[in-house]
């Protein structure tokens, strides 16, 4: 699982994602979008070897409240359905 993971990842782009976050309704605004692409690029590993535990909350400012809010639902959504295989 660990390197299927880190194909997405290492051939995603920064349009992936954004085309991601509409899906889910989140609408990032280009500093938003900017930040979680590199984020997501530099942190993956770690997120992966925490079973996908993560202080969301320690990057509040860094997004709208409203983005903030479904970005945090949307990571206990993911957690719930694929913990198990983290």
């Amino acid at each position: 699982m660990y390197t299927l993971i880190e194909r997405y990842i290492n051939n995603m782009t920064i349009h992936d994602l954004n085309n991601l976050a509409i899906q889910k309704g989140i609408g990032l605004s280009d500093e938003e979008l900017s930040f979680s692409y590199k984020f997501i690029k530099n942190n993956w590993q770690g997120i992966l070897k925490n079973h996908g535990l993560i202080d969301i909350e320690k990057y509040k400012n860094n997004f709208s409240e409203e983005n903030f809010n479904k970005i945090k639902l949307l990571l206990k959504d993911s957690l719930k359905k694929y913990s198990r295989y983290l």
